[in-house]
């Protein structure tokens, strides 16, 4: 990939090429795991992750919080055109986006150019930073991910977009993702990913929960017969997370999303997008979400970030512990790696991190403690006996009357008779002391 094109501005100053240089390096703009040519588990580590710069928090997050304005002043943010705007933090990104060998990217609508409240402006100003990016990925290589719409920003929305009380409101959503599903096709986009942030309610006392969730799954299938209809085959991805900026969001969790699925026939184009740090909102941990889509067969894709467990927000902060992730490695290998999307970065920088090689310092290490948590699950699924230790646990339903239970050739008299028959079971040892360090020793 190339770095800067000919006649564009350098954003990234003295930043080169990210290059794999080995767990010995003490270059803080190296990889020091991340080898995208490394086979583990018969892919290498490009293929397993299909890593993608999101370009929300990347060039659009300002370090702003509910406390402060901004924090982070970006060079490619001061001219007065939108669309020009626009493709200066296009420039940006991609200069940022080959020079980290990221071979992916993703995007909301609103992400590419600022949009206003005119649907016909709107479009005018997306097709023509669509153009521009046809030319960047040429060029440069780099493919799109998924793409999205923001339902959620714009006042509009505050009572949600395809739940929203208001059939006149659901239209703009509806415009609005239209134009979201052109661009991800004009783009070869693989994925597109619907959130719905505000697809939920702040008190039942005015909301018909029944009708809102029919609307919510009516819209899904409108908008997956248009793209379809307009050639588009890759997945569609459901994001979960419970609450925030909604008090109760109708995409709580990986569960709650695969029953919805089921419950409105949408199993068959749709798949999950799990996020770490909804998962810790959810009060679960991300290997539970995780194990909850891959059982299903709905392993979609994943954005990675971390939460901070002494804040009941969403801080999105980029991944750093090894050992929890390691944990979620064991689960992707034993899925068989994601269904079709691939770990975005749905993470910020901080707040007090200004520097411009800081947003390098974050996808370095996030895609390092990625690769390193993976090879070390690897080893532990062929070198130790984890995947033996819960084998032999269930052995009891793989013959005889616990295989007969499975098979569902017993009743309930069966069951009586077999306790009575054969007395009180021994007591076995779920061994979780011994598996946890059984995994530390690895780390």
């Amino acid at each position: 990939m190339g770095n800067i094109l000919s006649g564009e501005t350098e954003f990234f100053k003295g930043i080169g090429q990210i290059q794999y240089e080995g767990p010995q390096s003490d270059n803080p703009l190296a990889f020091r795991w991340y080898d995208e040519n490394l086979v583990v588990a018969g892919k290498t580590l490009k293929d397993h992750f299909r890593f993608a710069c999101a370009y929300w928090h990347s060039f659009c997050g300002t370090g702003a919080d509910p406390f402060g304005g901004p924090s982070h002043f970006f060079p490619w943010d001061k001219k007065s055109d939108p669309v020009e705007r626009a493709k200066d933090k296009m420039d940006a990104a991609f200069e940022f986006i080959t020079k980290m060998n990221l071979p992916y990217y993703c995007f909301h609508d609103v992400d590419l150019v600022d949009y206003g409240n005119d649907v016909l402006e709107n479009e005018r100003r997306l097709q023509a930073l669509v153009d521009y990016a046809k030319k960047k990925q040429a060029e440069s290589g780099v493919k799109l991910l998924w793409g999205t719409s923001n339902l959620f920003s714009n006042p509009r929305y505050m009572n949600g977009a395809s739940t929203n009380p208001d059939f006149h409101v659901l239209t703009h959503a509806g415009a609005q993702v239209k134009a979201a599903l052109d661009a991800t096709i004009a783009l070869d986009g693989e994925n597109y990913v619907f959130w719905g942030g505000r697809e939920g309610y702040m008190t039942l006392l005015n909301t018909d929960m029944k009708r809102e969730q029919e609307h919510f799954a009516r819209f899904l299938h409108t908008a997956k017969d248009y793209a379809r209809k307009n050639g588009f085959k890759g997945n569609f991805f459901i994001e979960p997370k419970p609450c925030e900026p909604t008090k109760h969001q109708y995409d709580y969790d990986a569960a709650t999303v695969i029953g919805f699925l089921r419950q409105y026939d949408l199993l068959d184009d749709f798949k999950l997008n799990l996020e770490v740090n909804h998962a810790t909102l959810a009060g679960h941990t991300f290997q539970h979400e995780m194990q909850v889509a891959a059982d299903a067969g709905l392993l979609g894709s994943m954005d990675a970030n971390r939460g901070d467990y002494q804040n009941g927000w969403d801080t999105d902060q980029f991944p750093n512990n090894v050992g929890e992730l390691t944990e979620c490695m064991l689960v992707f290998l034993e899925a068989g790696g994601l269904k079709g999307g691939g770990v975005n970065f749905d993470a910020k920088i901080r707040r007090n991190s200004t520097d411009m090689e800081d947003l390098f310092y974050a996808h370095i290490g996030g895609m390092d403690t990625f690769a390193r948590a993976l090879i070390i699950a690897d080893n532990v699924l062929q070198k130790s006996d984890y995947k033996k230790f819960r084998q032999d646990r269930y052995a009891s339903f793989d013959a005889g009357k616990g295989k007969a239970f499975e098979e569902g050739k017993l009743t309930l008299e069966d069951l009586r008779a077999f306790a009575i028959e054969n007395g009180e079971p021994a007591t076995r040892s779920g061994k979780q002391e011994y598996l946890e360090n059984l995994l530390n020793r690895y780390l």
